[in-house]
């Protein structure tokens, strides 16, 4: 256990000891209890040309937990996970030993899903303990809320949004991250890491969208060849006309090596999104590029990667000639459900050679109060880079 790691520990449990003395002194009516209750069913269906077998996962999360406002402005959160497998686990969940199946990385675990202290008055709103952390659209930072283990960090995080239009500053320092393939996994690089990460992001409002720049130092003393330092800027915005509303994403970031790295690492990034809403449906062009060089793709092992490069999961890790991503979308409602799809085109950013091409397809429906109803599918045609792969996933989830 790393010596930060072991004094946010100790701050972790003095904070919660003022938990006790608050509630202890706190008058008749400030202390609030809201229980945390999910529960997810889900079927993942895995065909990967790569195997001879399909993956067939049924896996539940259950989720118990408690926020607790037991003081002005001051919120106490504790809530905890079981991830079980269900008929007999045919697939690869990368802690059961089943590599004749396709991977779903969804490994059954009992872990605390967060455990922090928080306080929350005028423009400030900071917390410490084991929290999510997510910046922007969580292409960087992000808690990975697709997998059934959810990535969580220890972490302290602040956000202050100034008056009179000024910015939102927002910092965050991580200790650990508790990944998604659970903590008792048997590969210990696919465990919890130890960081030592110093994030911020500043965000303004301007009379034409939103401009937002950033800087993240990450050193990670588990895996010291993804230890980072990114530097970046992001505008969004959107504008309407009549029934047509137009929108935007613009986004540069530059990344190298940093602190303990041993490595000698360079790359960029970029995004170009426009948007066109018209008449209920949303219409989206992208082209996202993680830039490469032969040797190294830029990083971002800390998002939710799930959202990017397609869900068949096929660029998880950056290959080192880097990705670009050019991608057309579409979304809307059709009654209470809610649709999506997007079609990728997927190519080297250096040398240009094709990768593959990629369907999406998703579709949410409200069944009940407090209960969603998703079926979704991947459809991946290798050019070269890796396999052809195809996913089926339908889940059904309550929150209480």
């Amino acid at each position: 256990m790393s010596r930060n790691h072991c004094l946010l520990a100790s701050a972790i449990a003095l904070a919660f000891s003022q938990v006790a003395a608050f509630a202890q002194s706190a008058p008749d009516g400030a202390a609030q209890s809201k229980p945390i209750v999910e529960v997810r069913y889900r079927y993942e269906g895995v065909g990967d040309d790569a195997f001879t077998r399909d993956a067939d996962a049924n896996t539940v999360r259950l989720r118990l937990g408690y926020r607790w406002e037991f003081a002005p402005g001051w919120r106490a959160v504790v809530s905890a996970d079981r991830v079980q497998a269900l008929a007999g686990a045919h697939y690869n969940s990368t802690a059961n030993g089943k590599t004749q199946y396709p991977t779903v990385a969804d490994p059954q675990s009992s872990e605390f899903h967060e455990a922090y202290v928080g306080y929350a008055s005028g423009g400030l709103d900071a917390a410490l303990g084991r929290q999510i952390v997510a910046f922007d659209n969580q292409r960087f930072f992000g808690n990975s809320g697709w997998r059934q283990n959810e990535q969580t960090f220890d972490a302290f995080s602040a956000r202050y949004a100034f008056d009179g239009g000024g910015p939102v500053v927002r910092y965050a320092y991580l200790d650990r991250v508790q990944r998604v393939f659970g903590n008792a996994n048997p590969n210990p690089l696919l465990r919890a890491w130890d960081l030592n990460a110093n994030l911020l992001n500043v965000a303004q409002a301007l009379p034409l969208g939103t401009l937002v720049g950033y800087a993240y130092f990450v050193r990670n003393d588990t895996v010291a060849t993804a230890s980072t330092r990114t530097f970046g800027a992001r505008w969004t915005g959107a504008q309407a006309a009549g029934e047509v509303k137009f929108g935007w994403t613009l986004e540069y970031a530059r990344q190298d090596d940093y602190a303990n790295n041993p490595a000698s690492q360079s790359a960029s990034y970029r995004l170009i999104e426009p948007t066109l809403t018209w008449r209920g449906v949303t219409f989206k062009a992208g082209d996202e590029v993680m830039g490469g060089n032969g040797h190294y793709g830029f990083a971002t092992p800390f998002a939710t990667l799930h959202a990017f490069d397609g869900w068949a999961d096929r660029f998880l890790t950056t290959p080192v000639d880097g990705i670009d991503d050019r991608y057309l979308g579409a979304s809307g409602n059709l009654g209470k459900a809610v649709w999506t799809t997007t079609w990728h085109d997927f190519h080297a950013d250096r040398g240009g050679r094709a990768y593959g091409t990629e369907f999406d397809a998703m579709l949410t429906y409200p069944l009940a109060r407090g209960l969603t109803g998703l079926l979704k599918l991947a459809d991946y045609r290798s050019d070269g880079f890796s396999t052809d792969e195809r996913k089926l996933w339908a889940s059904i989830e309550y929150k209480f």
